[in-house]
């Protein structure tokens, strides 16, 4: 079981990354920016299907933490980020040919994982990025679901 930090996880974020000259609040906008083109980048590949795009990027999203789990180098971590993934992969599949709500599912679901993430730790050296995917993800699953509310194809 991993241990939870008592320490403030977005204050140390924020102390972070003001100690590179960048602030924390800046970040966070920055994570709304890239939520909406997110659910926005359907309208960019218009040769493909709305769906597929925002599956891709499901899968994008879920693979960047496979990256920080090699740069954290313990195998068991990395076997960890592997499996979720891999569901990830799958759900966004699924998504493809079922429904799209099921992209907007993961999105919130990798939100949660990134919450646990930031809590935890499980993968070090990540103390500002789980805030920031947090946005992204829930900012890209409420916009994906006004979109598909709202009826929105793009190109069809």
């Amino acid at each position: 079981m991993a241990q939870v930090s008592t320490s403030n996880p977005v204050l140390e974020a924020n102390t972070q990354l003001e100690g590179k000259g960048t602030s924390f609040r800046v970040v966070l906008w920055w994570a709304v920016v890239v939520g909406v083109l997110q659910a926005l980048s359907p309208a960019a590949f218009w040769w493909l299907e709305r769906d597929l795009v925002w599956a891709t990027s499901l899968v994008i999203i879920a693979s960047i933490y496979v990256g920080f789990a090699v740069a954290d180098g313990r195998p068991k971590i990395i076997a960890a980020e592997l499996v979720v993934t891999t569901c990830f992969i799958v759900m966004a599949l699924v998504a493809v040919t079922v429904s799209p709500w099921l992209v907007v599912l993961g999105l919130v679901g990798h939100g949660a994982k990134d919450l646990w993430q930031h809590r935890t730790r499980f993968v070090a050296n990540t103390r500002w990025w789980p805030p920031f995917c947090f946005v992204v993800d829930c900012v890209a699953a409420v916009a994906v679901a006004a979109l598909l509310i709202a009826g929105v194809d793009f190109w069809n």
